[in-house]
């Protein structure tokens, strides 16, 4: 069997609704972690993504469908799962505002999928969180980070290996605070994931001494922002906390052009909107602007997702895909069993607990050796050790400051246990 190139795996992010895609080993290549090929089958591990091709997260769609086609690439070069390929099909998720996971939900259920990897957004995970649960599907999210999935009540198949924003709201409010600011506004976008990080980011500024002048959870369909820069202004804030999408590229100019510009009023960046904005903006609009992501540095796995997809710029959230994917095949290796409950009976165990390795391939050569082997999977996003409620109990957060291009460097990573 000839296996599908890299080019070919990176065609799941340009746009095609679904897609499916088997990587198998041919009879010239190295064998891989449990020594033999695997079998294009129909009765092999499928898996589905839900993530973002379109809408105010679609930046984050390319790394992450990078990080899901390495993960398969590698699964399928190393033997599959229990001898058999794993296919892969791909539907996007779009955002908040639009009506396309829950369809994309759907048509993987029809695909009969064991686990399905997404989405980007809190908000859009929820729409279709409950038809996986009824269906008994495995979802596991690389970048989900709103508290409210923790207590989530049908939350039984529900998994992500980004951290809740507990951890991300202490690191950045700690860098807040260590900046010398004390008067903080906060504007987020109103969703789970934006009304969640506010919270978070105001508890903990509060709780290292500072002050929350103003919060304002504004629509983030909005396509002007008068009022909020209004407040802003009236607010004597000296640090600005912007939890936004992509609507960043609109809200930006409105603050500068208010007075209140990255330089004027110091701005602070989250997840949802560190991205490498090169000439969208102006040179210098951006600088000095800090911001933080979850996290470990991606040093470790960047030249593969740039050999999945040469064009990626960003690689927030690749990581964290790769291992998502790895860890649902490896649960399936563990449970001996091609099946969703199986997975998620099985994650835990695989994350926590036993023999340490890193990435799919290690850990599927020590559950090749010995059927039995207890592992610890430890990931390119930092080590993973899901709760019984499916988070991550500790985590790596990166602080970063943009420079004169209105790109990011790294200028530390934190690493934080989530309590």
């Amino acid at each position: 069997m000839a296996r599908f190139s890299r080019a070919l795996l990176a065609v799941g992010t340009a746009g095609v609704t679904a897609f499916s895609l088997v990587a198998c080993s041919g009879e010239d290549d190295d064998p891989g972690a449990t020594g033999g090929e695997c079998t294009e089958s129909d009765e092999g591990l499928k898996v589905g993504t839900i993530l973002p091709q379109t809408g105010s997260l679609a930046f984050l769609g390319p790394p992450e469908f990078a990080g899901v086609n390495l993960a398969i690439e590698e699964i399928n070069e190393a033997g599959g799962v229990l001898g058999d390929c794993v296919q892969v099909f791909h539907e996007d998720s779009g955002d908040t505002s639009t009506d396309i996971a829950s369809p994309a939900a759907d048509a993987l259920i029809a695909q009969g999928v064991h686990t399905v990897i997404g989405a980007a957004s809190s908000g859009v995970s929820f729409q279709f969180i409950d038809k996986l649960y009824e269906e008994g599907i495995v979802q596991i999210s690389p970048a989900n980070t709103s508290p409210d999935f923790t207590t989530y009540e049908r939350g039984d198949y529900y998994f992500r290996t980004a951290p809740s924003d507990v951890l991300q709201g202490r690191v950045l409010a700690d860098t807040i605070i260590a900046d010398g600011h004390e008067k903080v506004a906060i504007l987020a976008l109103q969703d789970a994931y934006g009304t969640g990080l506010a919270d978070a980011v105001e508890q903990n500024i509060v709780d290292f001494g500072g002050e929350v002048v103003l919060k304002t959870i504004y629509d983030p369909t909005a396509t002007e922002f008068n009022a909020e820069v209004s407040a802003v202004a009236a607010s004597g804030a000296d640090a600005l906390v912007l939890i936004t999408f992509n609507e960043i590229v609109n809200l930006g100019p409105a603050l500068a052009e208010g007075g209140l510009s990255a330089q004027d009023v110091p701005w602070y960046f989250v997840d949802g909107n560190l991205s490498n904005y090169g000439d969208q903006f102006d040179p210098g609009f951006l600088l000095g602007t800090k911001g933080t992501f979850p996290g470990a540095d991606p040093a470790a796995i960047q030249e593969r997702l740039l050999e999945i997809d040469p064009e990626l710029q960003d690689f927030t959230y690749g990581p964290e895909s790769y291992d998502a994917t790895a860890l649902a095949a490896l649960a399936a290796i563990a449970g001996d069993a091609i099946d969703s409950e199986v997975i998620k009976d099985n994650l835990v165990d695989v994350s926590s607990g036993g023999t340490k390795c890193v990435g799919f391939t290690e850990c599927a050569e020590l559950l090749a050796e010995d059927n039995t082997a207890d592992i610890d999977y430890d990931g390119y996003s930092g080590p993973i050790e899901f709760s019984p409620e499916g988070d991550v109990t500790a985590a790596t957060i990166g602080v970063y400051e943009y420079k004169e291009d209105n790109t990011y460097e790294n200028l530390e990573y934190r690493f934080g246990e989530l309590s």
